[in-house]
């Protein structure tokens, strides 16, 4: 068992792993540093739950921060479990760490209506922060991300490089992106390339 297990962590291979070299070279440094990186094999998980019912005030104390109402809200934060809003019946819950969360979960789900579903390897996560990551997002991102309307602990399903994310402002100068697997590549390439000017020496 031991031998199967050290063979399946060394055949494990995150989403953007063979883009690591190229997301580190274009980090950026000085007043308007910014940096890029993946953040692997974290858990998420799809739950649906009607407001109001058993089924949603049994989930909302199983995640143990609870499950936010409005759009936007997120429940917890990025130091822990995360549950993002998705729709009025629908989050994602999201934590760094590989648990039995899910687990969890199920059992307080019971055969009650609603889902627990994991979609851990439905989305790659990336990390852009610094103080020129906003700037790095508005050449592509039609949100508002002005603080003043995207708030710390807030995101939104909206579009990057013409292409579905899930965007979470999870510091003053840190944001999630959660692009779909399969635009893994896209996502790092056009954020890499959008990155380029910041690391740009000034013109004198």
């Amino acid at each position: 068992m031991a031998e199967n297990t050290v063979i399946e962590s060394t055949l494990r291979r995150s989403p953007a792993e063979h883009l690591a070299g190229l997301m580190a070279q274009a980090e950026a440094t000085g007043d308007r540093a910014v940096a890029l990186r993946e953040v692997a094999f974290g858990t998420q998980l799809g739950v649906r739950a009607i407001p109001g019912s058993a089924a949603h005030a049994a989930l909302s104390q199983a995640t143990g921060v609870g499950l936010p109402s409005t759009v936007g809200q997120v429940a917890g934060g990025v130091d822990g479990t995360a549950v993002l809003w998705l729709a009025p019946d629908e989050f994602l819950v999201a934590t760094d760490a590989e648990n039995d969360l899910q687990a969890q979960l199920d059992a307080a789900l019971g055969d009650q209506p609603g889902q627990v579903l994991d979609l851990s390897a439905n989305r790659a996560v990336f990390e852009l922060s610094g103080p020129g990551a906003t700037l790095v997002l508005r050449k592509s991102c039609p949100a508002d991300l002005h603080p003043r309307a995207f708030g710390v602990n807030q995101a939104i399903v909206t579009s990057l490089a013409n292409i579905p994310v899930l965007l979470w402002r999870t510091g003053e100068q840190s944001w999630r992106i959660l692009p779909r697997i399969s635009f893994t590549e896209h996502t790092v390439l056009w954020l890499v390339d959008a990155m380029t000017e910041f690391s740009s020496a000034p013109v004198s």
